[in-house]
């Protein structure tokens, strides 16, 4: 990760107050990390940094874009990123030990000696969180040019099967739903 040092900030030398930093983010950051889920990604990142005496406040704006596969019809599927997230972080002179007893996950330790912000860890993390968990096109796009409709058609006619199914287990799952009311 030496060759993430752009994403670092010398929080040592900036006057106490707000600063800003713009960060672009594309597939050639994520290939520092875990092969992620999913590709095309372009994404702008804005720290806002306030600095004060005894902390250092962090603002992460993420906006830009990414293809992901769809959960539905597993065609590629465009995605919107949004998002905004804070982070406090604290210099103390037990940096480790505080981090693996903070619970609060907004809340970061770093050493009284420290003179850099390492960010990318935080911007791969932010920018993933952007993404959301379950990937579909909402229901009034269903069906229409970016969908596979072979998969949907497929889909369609096992679930009316399953319907006309009188399967044992749908049965005894049924006796589950009379008994629960």
């Amino acid at each position: 990760m030496g060759k993430m040092r752009e994403y670092d900030i010398a929080f040592v030398g900036l006057k106490p107050g707000i600063h800003h930093f713009q960060y672009e983010v594309d597939n050639k950051f994520f290939e520092n990390f875990n092969d992620p889920d999913f590709y095309n990604c372009h994404a702008s990142v804005k720290v806002t940094l306030e600095k004060s005496a005894s902390l250092i406040l962090l603002k992460f704006d993420i906006d830009g874009n990414v293809e992901v596969t769809c959960d539905r019809c597993g065609n590629a599927l465009k995605l919107v990123l949004w998002d905004e997230f804070n982070l406090v972080v604290k210099p103390v002179e037990n940096a480790e030990e505080m981090n693996e007893n903070e619970e609060d996950p907004d809340i970061f330790y770093i050493s009284r000696t420290e003179s850099h912000l390492h960010l990318a860890g935080w911007i791969y993390e932010f920018v993933l969180l952007s993404i959301p968990n379950q990937r579909m096109c909402s229901e009034d796009e269903i069906g229409g040019p970016q969908c596979n409709k072979e998969v949907l058609a497929m889909l369609e006619k096992m679930k009316t099967q399953s319907a006309e199914n009188n399967h044992p287990l749908q049965k005894g799952l049924e006796q589950f739903k009379k008994n629960k009311n």
